[in-house]
């Protein structure tokens, strides 16, 4: 599922810069040309399209460092108060990778990145 999310992500940054920078006036072909043109700068529509690409990317390393701090110190607050188990129990159960998974349970077990 954090999979998901990542790859939502960086999709939608990069229509969301194509939207806005679409809002030319122009219609059709013309706007979306525009807007690559624009994007692009300097070097024009092939510009524009490796910026989309770029934001693509940054937007999909953002998500992943995201939701690992952001489940990482939900659990570190957490082990101080419930018991372990209950915890372990509940992260086998979230729709997140395995990898994720491990990182959560290190953090619960030993107190890694808290």
């Amino acid at each position: 599922m954090d999979e998901v999310i990542r790859k939502v992500a960086a999709l939608g940054l990069p229509g969301v810069l194509l939207a806005i920078a679409a809002t030319t006036g122009f219609a059709g072909g013309a706007a979306l040309t525009t807007a690559l043109a624009v994007l692009g700068g300097p070097a024009g529509m092939i510009g524009g399209i490796a910026v989309l690409g770029i934001a693509g990317l940054v937007a999909d390393a953002v998500a992943k460092v995201g939701i690992d701090n952001f489940l990482v110190n939900v659990y570190c607050q957490r082990r101080r108060n419930e018991s372990h188990s209950k915890l372990f129990s509940e992260i086998n159960q979230l729709p997140v990778s395995s990898d994720l998974k491990n990182k959560l349970e290190l953090v619960i077990r030993d107190g890694r990145g808290c």
